[in-house]
């Protein structure tokens, strides 16, 4: 049975993918409630208590220009660099969250995951249902998905070797934290990934990306010294097997189109301006 959640993301992401298809024509509010056969006000009451923000500001957040805004600081002396040189997983000012991440041992990598023992399950969050699985290390993997089966399947070839069995964790409960309004008390989020040296570099420099912030392949590669490798660069982003812990979805065009994602586009938009709506709240 879908939940009552998952109906009203699907509005939303309706709506929202209306929205980033019509940007030009700035749509009113009339308008995209209507691609979604609901009433004005009622639409009006649904994005905000989902997004924490208007549909006309949430049209704002996902513009190109705004998007080309923040990729313009983050060519600067910013924050982001600042986090970047001293390590710290984030700056945003909602909350003091740390994520560590400890990459497989070779022998685990190399046997797909033989002898790791993985629970999975599954919630819901903003942006539809999702599988979250972990090790005693921490989480090895999340994705959104609405289709258990093939939830499962697609984790089981993540790691073909391993043992499964359904159920929470506490790592996996601390980490679906972050999908809550009040972050002020979150722990300490762990992860246990399967990839090359390389990718972990990669993704150990998306964990240092502030939440409302936005960067690019090419910076990426800069920053972990490697300015010739945006097209490695952006083939570690989509590689990456833990969807919103690692945010890829805050890597965008240089041009500040958004682009694609592994889980969708509108997803990827979804996150990005409910991320935007989250710091602008809190401030």
């Amino acid at each position: 049975m879908i939940s009552q959640a998952t109906l009203n993301y699907e509005r939303i992401a309706k709506a929202i993918d209306f929205i980033r298809n019509n940007f030009r024509d700035q749509p009113g509010l009339e308008e995209i409630a209507e691609q979604v056969h609901l009433s004005p006000a009622h639409f009006q009451r649904l994005f905000t208590e989902w997004a924490g923000t208007s549909p006309k500001k949430f049209l704002q957040y996902i513009s190109v220009e705004h998007a080309k805004s923040i990729l313009e600081k983050d060519k600067q002396a910013t924050v982001f660099d600042a986090t970047f040189e001293t390590g710290l997983s984030s700056t945003s000012r909602l909350h003091e969250l740390f994520i560590k991440m400890e990459g497989m041992t070779p022998a685990e990598y190399r046997h797909g995951g033989a002898q790791l023992s993985i629970r999975y399950s599954f919630a819901q969050s903003p942006f539809g249902q999702l599988i979250i699985a972990s090790t005693e290390k921490g989480i090895c993997y999340m994705a959104f998905e609405a289709d258990r089966q093939k939830a499962v399947y697609d984790l089981q070839q993540k790691f073909p070797n391993a043992s499964y069995v359904e159920g929470t964790s506490p790592h996996q409960e601390i980490a679906l934290q972050l999908f809550q309004r009040d972050w002020t008390k979150l722990p300490e989020i762990r992860l246990h990934l399967r990839g090359t040296d390389f990718q972990l570099k990669v993704w150990e420099s998306l964990l240092k990306i502030p939440m409302g912030w936005l960067s690019t392949y090419g910076t990426i590669a800069e920053r972990i010294g490697n300015a010739g490798a945006s097209r490695a660069v952006g083939t570690a982003v989509g590689d990456n097997p833990v969807a919103f812990l690692i945010p890829c979805h805050r890597v965008i065009r240089s041009s500040g189109v958004i682009g694609q994602y592994m889980w969708g586009t509108t997803r990827k938009t979804a996150i990005i301006g409910w991320e935007n709506a989250m710091i602008e709240t809190a401030e």
